[in-house]
């Protein structure tokens, strides 16, 4: 009896340990569920019954702990946007009797917004009817964590749109000229680095073109009315050339043009005449209608190379403004030979300078009464070493192109004053000795300094400006450096007075010691009684204005008679002796006291 009561009991003992682990395993279960904040749901979709367990109770705040809850308890919490979605989900699992998976927000008795995720597995239960069991967790970190990246990431998007549409802008700003809109020279110079490879190219032409009277237009108008002609004449240049042409503007008034298969030498020259017609026509600008024009220089090719024709172009445009203006000159190797021997010489020049090469010659100026000895002119001569003694008319025109003037004038005035101290020395009493002063010398902020490291004692030497340099609109900087000069000692005469450009209004403000009448109106003074007229006028302003008067161009001796009837102070000229080197002054001292014929005699004349 004992054993079978024995044997009896284990299958209880059996059944009460796996029962204990069940429980243990279902405590467990409860354990992690609550340390993970999920909280488990059952649905019968027959009964329409929902079971809760204590989590779910505290995902939704709803301070109680019934495990049965009616459906409308977790409908109610759902957000009003989020209802909708979130009951049709369940409709569809329920429909499709498979898995559910839905994720919407609650609102909180506190009104505070929380995000759920649901899922959850359709069965059959004991009693076979349909269920659902399922769980829920809050994931509003993760979807806030999520948000937040999104609007980072939209953020991130938008900066690197903005980055992108900012480099965009900087590129084409960097590519572009600023008022015309156009290409600039950095952008030119990539396209014409990129044409050699472009195998559909079959000709290639490059204009380069300035436009005409645009400073005069600035200065009389001023930089408005400037802009104006710039934006209009690009309009305009954009309009005359084919569609697969280029404009770049690359200077101040000065633009570059790239035309590519275009058909001949004749339809070029049909372009740039158009573009010329077009350039010439008036700008409006407000009451004012402006007028420009262009000068072109022209260098095509009948292929794709285009290494050398933007050097060309701008060497025919060159042409195009020494010869006139308002032209068109299309590039040609004998150009190319002209501006090969200039760079020669002004190399040359260059390496003269440096040796000395460039003195002065000196022409006697003469008072037109007494015919007694006043000054001389300085003129610059080149003791080439090859051709010769070199007349300023060879060599002034490239200096001043390439930047020599100024270089000039100072071995100029430097010689001067050593001759002079030569001539002292010998006992040679010196009159005034008069050199040329360029604009690009006279503009030299540094000028000041250098002139009074010569020490130059007053009266003993003149600047002689050439009237272009005191137009009426000159500015009040440069008036006040000449009025420096004059400071030092130094007397300032203007050079061939009467020549065009000069004014009562530039004579009055600059206040010379002394002019010098052209000789171009000097020539016909005998023989013309309206020459005489126009002398006898100058004359007058000059003695009213307290400047003295020389005239120069002075070749017989009924010149110099006629010009001293009509007031002038000084006389220059072949008439009295040509311009000599410095050992023939003495000479000329020494035969000052034998008259005018031995004068012109011992200067060679």
């Amino acid at each position: 009896m004992e054993v079978a009561k024995v044997e009896t009991a284990l299958p209880e003992n059996k059944s009460t340990r796996s029962e204990q682990e069940f429980q243990d395993l279902l405590r467990r279960l409860e354990l992690a569920l609550d340390a993970s904040q999920i909280g488990v749901w059952e649905h019968s979709i027959a009964r329409d019954g929902i079971l809760w367990d204590a989590q779910m109770h505290r995902l939704y705040e709803t301070g109680e702990t019934c495990r049965n809850v009616p459906a409308w308890f977790w409908s109610k919490a759902i957000h009003p946007d989020d209802r909708e979605r979130a009951e049709r989900d369940f409709e569809q699992a329920i429909a499709a009797r498979g898995a559910y998976n839905s994720q919407f927000r609650i609102v909180l008795p506190s009104g505070e917004i929380r995000h759920l995720r649901s899922r959850a597995h359709f069965y059959v239960d004991a009693e076979g009817l349909p269920s659902f069991i399922g769980a829920e967790w809050d994931v509003t970190a993760d979807v806030q964590l999520n948000a937040e990246l999104a609007r980072q990431k939209v953020v991130a998007e938008a900066r690197a749109l903005a980055l992108e549409e900012s480099n965009a802008r900087i590129e084409h700003v960097a590519d572009h000229d600023y008022l015309t809109g156009l290409p600039n020279r950095r952008l030119l110079d990539k396209r014409l680095a990129e044409l050699p490879s472009d195998r559909g190219i079959t000709t290639l032409a490059v204009l380069h073109l300035d436009l005409d009277q645009f400073k005069q237009i600035n200065d009389s108008h001023g930089h408005a009315a400037g802009d104006a002609v710039l934006k209009a004449a690009a309009l305009r240049i954009t309009a005359a050339i084919p569609g697969n042409g280029l404009v770049a503007r690359v200077g101040g008034d000065e633009f570059v043009i790239v035309l590519v298969n275009f058909t001949d030498l004749a339809e070029l020259k049909l372009i740039t005449e158009d573009l010329q017609r077009r350039l010439r026509k008036k700008i409006r600008f407000g009451e004012e209608m402006l007028q420009s024009g262009a000068s072109i220089g022209v260098s095509w090719s009948g292929d794709r190379r285009a290494r050398n024709l933007l050097a060309e172009s701008d060497l025919a445009l060159y042409q195009a403004k020494k010869l006139g203006r308002n032209r068109v000159e299309f590039f040609t190797r004998q150009l190319q030979e002209d501006l090969r021997a200039k760079r020669r010489l002004a190399e040359e020049l260059k390496h003269g300078l440096e040796r000395g090469e460039i003195v002065p010659y000196y022409q006697v100026q003469l008072d037109a009464r007494t015919r007694q000895i006043i000054g001389f002119e300085a003129l610059a001569r080149w003791k080439h070493p090859e051709k010769g003694v070199l007349a300023p008319g060879i060599f002034l025109k490239i200096a001043d192109e390439h930047g020599l003037s100024a270089d000039i004038d100072a071995a100029i005035l430097k010689s001067v004053l050593q001759d002079r101290l030569f001539w002292l020395l010998r006992g040679v009493t010196v009159p005034r000795i008069a050199v040329n002063i360029s604009a690009s010398r006279l503009a030299d902020p540094a000028l000041l300094g250098k002139l009074r490291k010569l020490d130059i004692p007053p009266g003993v030497i003149a600047f002689e400006l050439v009237e272009t340099i005191f137009l009426d609109d000159s500015d009040e900087k440069l008036l006040d450096h000449i009025g420096d000069i004059k400071q030092m000692g130094i007397d300032i005469e203007i050079d061939d007075f009467g020549s065009g450009h000069a004014s009562l209004i530039g004579l009055v403000k600059l206040r010379p010691k002394r002019l010098k009448i052209d000789r171009q109106l000097v020539t016909e003074v005998v023989s013309s009684a309206e020459q005489r007229r126009v002398v006898g006028s100058i004359v007058e302003i000059a003695k009213a204005l307290d400047v003295e008067v020389i005239a120069e161009g002075v070749e017989t001796e009924a010149h110099a008679v006629v010009l001293a009837q009509l007031g002038c102070d000084g006389l220059q000229g072949y008439a009295f002796g040509y311009p000599a080197p410095a050992a023939d002054i003495e000479r000329l001292y020494s035969s000052m006291t034998g008259g005018i014929e031995k004068q012109k005699t011992a200067m060679g004349g």
